[in-house]
């Protein structure tokens, strides 16, 4: 059995065998994930309470805004990781979205979609990073922070949600109301 050298805090070498060193990443690992998905949720949360002060029609523009940009992070870290191999996958998935986010200030289920299908595009990313899934061959996906996948799912579930929940034509799309 292999025994990594370590530190403690006091700065004693000790020995961990390769097991708990394993353990130990996946203890780390799950926390990461709760705390990713709590600060989603309370990320949404936060979003929404500063909306709700929003007209309709403004809020409808920030969301559609907002999928954009959480979209084009993606080629943000594209660029930063070098995965030149994934500009093209990456820029396809954000001119959806910015399609979604512009049919979304109209027609409120293009929003659901574009969350839920962002919500999609985040864990197949987080999938693909930890090699659970292959998305294509290697390097098609820009690699993305650890479990920051698992952040983006929690919020874009909870925001499509509440869009689902505020749909009523009267209050995204004032016109349909007249033509219903």
């Amino acid at each position: 059995m292999r025994h990594d050298a370590a530190e403690d805090a006091t700065g004693h070498s000790a020995y961990r065998a390769e097991g708990e060193h394993l353990e130990l990443r996946i203890v780390g690992f799950v926390v990461i994930v709760v705390l990713y998905v709590v600060l989603g949720v309370l990320a949404a949360i936060g979003s929404i309470t500063l909306t709700r002060r929003f007209s309709p029609k403004a809020e409808r523009i920030f969301y559609g805004l907002l999928l954009w940009m959480i979209a084009a992070l993606y080629l943000a870290f594209a660029a930063y990781f070098g995965a030149d191999t994934a500009w093209r996958a990456e820029t396809i998935a954000v001119l959806v979205f910015v399609v979604l986010g512009l049919v979304g200030l109209r027609l409120p289920y293009a929003l659901v979609a574009g969350y839920v299908f962002h919500g999609i595009w985040d864990l197949i990313h987080e999938l693909h990073a930890h090699g659970v899934y292959a998305a294509g061959e290697a390097g098609q996906l820009t690699a993305i922070p650890l479990a920051y996948g698992v952040f983006c799912v929690t919020f874009d579930l909870f925001i499509a949600g509440y869009i689902y929940k505020r749909r009523s034509p009267l209050a995204f799309a004032p016109g349909l109301a007249k033509a219903m």
